[in-house]
């Protein structure tokens, strides 16, 4: 719980830091302003509409950025500037002879021979690892729906929103160097300061550079959406730990239903205020995007491998999956903080924000934990029994209902053909981490770092048409599918919206057997599967 919590107030943090020095920016509204109204709205409607309210805002809004990214992948080449991915190229190379970047193979932009990028992967191969591993929204997520459909979605997800940083970060940072001694950029006629940089500020510039105002307003918008959206998953996960894992555990037992609901709407009160209030601490000593996005690995990797053995490990012992992350995190912290030390003479916020010594730190952090674990548990191993996972029940047993039009299918997780399912989903997990890994980590960026290629012309062209096409494509399918898929549960809310027949609260049902009056289950759009809390149904089948 702690790991989480703290790596949830870290990755929210780092998002407020980077929303509001690009806020303040583009608006000139103060920066710790900026950090409180961001948050009020997402707990306003988090607090209203719980994880409902987060699927939601996941779609619209990530609907909305999509867009916004896909305009710029055509306004970039309209303006006279530019005109061209050839004359992109041209500006990238001037920008190379103005002002070349050092550690970079034959002083240039366009080669992936750089020794800051090669640390940049290996550092956030391990953070972004542990941000995952360690951020319970994902798991509300997933548990929110059965396997076949979690499983396609995060895999189709991953496949397509790679092309969303890909596209947009050889795009707008083309931009923003080729354009950079343009009267158009925002900063002409210096360069940007590495302060600009490290908040963020990039993007903000290259969109305002390309389309004055109206790219201003576009990543206002693409800002606000995307932190809120984020937000909103990570409040979500913070009050279910409040509300589930601290006080219906250790406070209360038999806390009802109404009970939890009014403690999680506690916790996403109380995590909306504190991580504003911890993002305007970090703002007023020094500390800004870049800072937290470089040491973030050292505080949400050390439980990666005690999480993953909790769940795949029987032999784990409790005194392992407890001491080893403790251990790991102080190890981190230590190489972190010493190396800093013994790179730089001092540990100032300066020399703990560069490069080496946060990849050291969040190595250290990622993996001397699977040494401890296995030294703690080689004293006193366990021996679990996964069959106790089929006592589990349901938080709450659901409420018997004095309606049959409310009833909802259970689906056994305990029969034969469930199981075969699941072992199923898991092995494709499996074999698309597997690919997605080797894919995305090695067998794409190593050859090129070893191979010391400079792009030509005609090599960055298809580069960038193949990035947007992705993008494209990745528009089509997270706007799109998810409304083909949803769309028998869709045209059922439908009509029960149209025929005035829906009550308060049985939204839900009504995706399999509404107040329509329909008693048949639909034989595409999955199972419902019943449960408590604040939910009570979760669709199944589909990506809603």
């Amino acid at each position: 719980m702690f790991l989480c919590l703290l790596n949830n107030l870290f990755a929210v943090a780092n998002m407020l830091l980077g929303a509001s020095a690009a806020i303040n920016a583009l608006t000139g509204i103060h920066t710790i302003a900026a950090t409180f109204l961001v948050p009020v709205g997402v707990v306003l409607y988090t607090f209203v509409g719980g994880i409902k309210a987060t699927f939601l805002t996941d779609y619209i809004h990530t609907f909305t950025i999509l867009i916004i990214i896909c305009f710029f992948t055509v306004k970039a080449f309209t303006i006279p500037e530019i005109g061209s991915i050839g004359g992109l190229y041209d500006l990238v190379v001037s920008a190379a002879l103005r002002n070349p970047p050092t550690g970079n193979h034959g002083s240039t932009y366009l080669t992936m021979t750089s020794k800051d990028g090669l640390l940049f992967g290996i550092l956030h191969i391990c953070a972004n690892f542990g941000l995952v591993i360690m951020d319970t929204s994902f798991f509300v997520k997933a548990f929110a729906a059965s396997p076949k459909a979690t499983v396609p979605g995060y895999v189709l997800g991953g496949i397509m929103y790679f092309a969303i940083p890909w596209c947009l970060g050889t795009l707008m940072s083309s931009v923003a160097l080729g354009l950079e001694n343009n009267p158009a950029f925002p900063t002409y006629p210096r360069r940007m300061t590495s302060t600009e940089v490290g908040n963020g500020l990039v993007l903000p510039y290259a969109a305002m550079a390309i389309a004055g105002k109206g790219g201003a307003a576009a990543i206002l918008l693409a800002t606000f959406m995307a932190v809120t959206s984020t937000l909103s998953a990570q409040v979500i996960a913070v009050s279910s730990i409040i509300s589930f894992d601290i006080y219906r555990t250790y406070f209360r037992p038999h806390a009802t239903d109404a009970d939890v609901i009014r403690w999680s709407h506690y916790g996403v009160v109380f995590f909306g205020v504190v991580a504003a209030a911890f993002s305007t601490l970090l703002f007023y000593i020094g500390v800004n995007l870049g800072w937290t996005l470089y040491m973030l690995g050292v505080v949400t990797c050390p439980g990666i491998f005690p999480t993953v053995f909790t769940l795949l490990w029987k032999h784990q012992s409790r005194a392992a999956v407890i001491v080893a992350p403790v251990l790991g995190m102080l190890t981190g912290i230590g190489v972190w903080l010493g190396s800093a030390y013994g790179l730089y003479g001092a540990v100032t916020i300066e020399t703990t924000g560069f490069a080496l010594p946060c990849v050291y730190g969040t190595v250290a952090s990622a993996f001397s934990p699977l040494p401890y674990s296995l030294l703690i548990t080689v004293f006193n191993p366990q021996n679990y029994d996964w069959e106790d996972f089929k006592k589990e029940k349901l938080a709450f047993s659901p409420a018997p209902s004095t309606s049959n039009t409310s009833s909802a299918i259970v689906e056994n997780p305990d029969a034969p053909v469930s199981q075969a399912v699941m072992r199923r989903w898991a092995y494709i997990a499996a074999l698309f981490s597997v690919a997605t890994f080797l894919g995305h980590w090695v067998l794409w960026p190593l050859p090129m770092y070893a191979s010391k290629y400079i792009f030509s012309k005609s090599f960055f062209t298809a580069w960038v048409v193949v990035a947007i096409i992705w993008v494209w494509g990745t528009l089509l399918v997270a706007g799109f599918y998810p409304i083909l898929d949803g769309r028998h549960q869709l045209g059922k809310i439908w009509r029960a919206v149209r025929e005035g027949k829906l009550r308060k609260g049985t939204l839900g049902g009504t995706s399999e057997r509404g107040e329509t009056g329909d008693s048949e289950t639909s034989s595409t759009s999955g199972e419902v599967e019943k449960g408590g809390g604040e939910e009570g149904i979760a669709v199944k089948g589909s990506g809603i």
